[in-house]
């Protein structure tokens, strides 16, 4: 976008230095090499590892410790593979054939683990051969016998790869006869993590995550054998504001979420493309929902936003949503009573009600956690009344952010109200109140904030004549407002921000609204229309069309033409 609001390279550079080694991520000048993979030749970029090579020609090496942004370890000899050196002459160069790729191979009597083997000029790899089956079988068997095998209860079912690759490469059935061994189960290691011991089968991602990425590193490994133990140093507990990466990245059901586990089973949930709202970083992310309810957050992988992460507090800051006070009826204030009523005869009342009122005597408070869309109509709806004359300024929210993901800035539009012409940081709220309490204020539009909590006491907004409050959540404002219009949250509605380093982003429906609730660009159309006879658009599409027409950073896009 002119695109940039802000430059990303210094954000960019903080998430290289959480994930130095980024093997999936290959520098453009890195020279290609001929490999015979699965009996093909193909062309990789060298020094790239196996996993990886082969999955850039659409295969895939069975893994368990190997993360493409962790430390390469080979803890679990998973990803092990056959492999073959060029067939050479008396004098160790490689025989070539006329198309200048060697003829034959010498393979190898004992196998390769895949994540530490980078590809070279000429070698071969087979993925599928006997002996990397039999190995591989091994390696499984080994894992399973002091794992215990109550697939159905564990929190981890369907998403677990241990279970995955039991099937697809282990055994039909366990020759282990004797008493497993018993670990520590349900141990609390954090505020928001809980480790069963007895399924961890020693990948050591956890530990690699804690103190490569989250700079805690409280993780580790006791005893030996089969009686080696994940725990947490004693005078410590893993309460990182990353802790619940660990859950994801964990292979098995070692590591679960106290928010999450035993909630809902994975295979029921609806996975729906969306980003956090949390802050202005806009981490990636899938909204996992089932019967009109979010159930989980996960980090969805964009490397230039936020890799595979995302915090704790971006990941668990969606249980407002489901609050029990959520508003879900439009409200009208009559002879001093709030009364629920329709839309129609909510808009209704409210055109008569702002008749006339326009110019100076109107304000607008609004947040900065609004889409484009709807910021670009709270921005024609205050043209409409007045311009300039209209004061107009969105709610800054701040707290102490870190050199990662969490950014200090908590408005997660910041950047795009800036570019619409709505955002003032705060500076003519003061005037608002001066306004407002002059008497020279006379009507107050407020969209998704407390404009108690704001710096407008509640005695100020008494003196309106007109208060409009759009919201999710009952507030001080709620109690005093002409009219309330229920809205929508971030997983219920469609539209598009701008995230602190100028990219532009998309959120997706993932659940319906509640109740009687619209979703807010609908509210401000309808809105709008009341207010000062002005609309002619009728979709969140169209909106994005009038809204790329005017302003000339989203020039020649459309809401459904660029990715996530």
């Amino acid at each position: 976008m002119e695109r940039a609001v802000k430059d990303n390279r210094d954000f960019l550079t903080s998430i290289q230095k959480r994930n130095p080694y980024n093997h999936d991520v290959v520098a453009p000048d890195t020279p290609m090499v001929n490999v015979y993979l699965e009996d093909e030749w193909v062309k990789v970029p060298k020094g790239i590892n196996i996993v990886e090579a082969a999955k850039l020609h659409g295969k895939f090496l069975p893994h368990y410790c190997y993360h493409p942004k962790l430390e390469v370890v080979g803890n679990c000899r998973m990803c092990l593979f056959e492999f073959g050196m060029p067939k050479s002459d008396k004098d160790r160069k490689p025989i070539l054939g006329d198309d200048g790729l060697p003829v034959g191979h010498m393979w190898m009597p004992k196998p390769m683990i895949g994540c530490a083997t980078a590809a070279s000029e000429g070698m071969g790899i087979r993925l599928n051969s006997p002996m990397a089956k039999e190995c591989r079988q091994g390696v499984m068997e080994f894992l399973l016998i002091n794992h215990p095998l109550d697939c159905p209860i564990c929190d981890q079912a369907g998403e677990c790869k241990l279970q995955e690759f039991s099937v697809e490469y282990g055994n039909d059935s366990s020759r282990f006869v004797e008493q497993k061994v018993h670990k520590p189960k349900k141990v609390d290691i954090g505020e928001r993590i809980v480790l069963d011991d007895e399924r961890c089968i020693m990948c050591s991602r956890c530990v690699r995550f804690a103190d490569e990425v989250a700079d805690d590193n409280c993780l580790g490994f006791t005893d030996h054998g089969s009686h080696t133990t994940l725990t947490i140093h004693p005078d410590k507990r893993f309460d990182s504001n990353y802790s619940l990466n660990t859950v994801d990245i964990c292979p098995v059901g070692a590591l679960t979420s106290k928010d999450f586990r035993f909630k809902m089973r994975v295979w029921f949930l609806k996975e729906t493309k969306s980003i956090c709202t949390g802050c202005s970083t806009g981490c990636n992310i899938i909204v996992g929902s089932r019967q009109d309810t979010v159930y989980r957050l996960t980090p969805r992988e964009n490397d230039a936003v936020n890799s595979h992460w995302m915090c704790d507090q971006g990941r668990l800051g969606f249980h407002y949503i489901h609050d029990e006070k959520r508003l879900t009826q439009p409200q009208v204030k009559v002879n001093d009573t709030v009364m629920p009523a329709s839309w129609a005869d909510t808009f209704s009342q409210l055109q008569v009600a702002a008749q006339g009122r326009s110019g100076s005597s109107v304000a607008i408070l609004a947040s900065a956690k609004l889409t484009n869309e709807e910021l670009f109509l709270i921005s024609e709806l205050r043209r409409e009344l007045g311009g300039n004359d209209v004061l107009t300024d969105i709610v800054p929210h701040t707290r102490e952010g870190d050199d990662f993901l969490k950014s200090p800035d908590m408005n997660a539009n910041t950047a795009g109200a800036a570019l619409l012409g709505v955002c003032q940081d705060g500076h003519d709220i003061a005037k608002i109140k001066d306004g407002i309490e002059s008497g020279a204020i006379k009507t107050l539009f407020v969209f998704h904030e407390d404009p108690v909590a704001a710096g407008l006491p509640e005695d100020a907004l008494k003196k309106l004549e007109l208060l409009v409050v759009q919201d999710i959540l009952p507030n001080p404002a709620t109690a005093l407002a002409d009219f309330i219009l229920p809205g929508a949250s971030f997983a219920e509605k469609k539209g598009s921000m701008i995230n602190r380093d100028g990219r532009l982003q998309r959120l997706n429906r993932a659940i319906p609204l509640p109740g009687s609730a619209l979703e807010d660009y609908e509210i401000l159309l309808k809105l709008r229309a009341a207010v000062t006879g002005g609309n002619g658009l009728h979709s969140i599409e169209e909106v994005f069309k009038a809204m790329a027409a005017a302003h000339g950073a989203f020039g020649g896009l459309t809401l459904a033409g660029w990715g996530q």
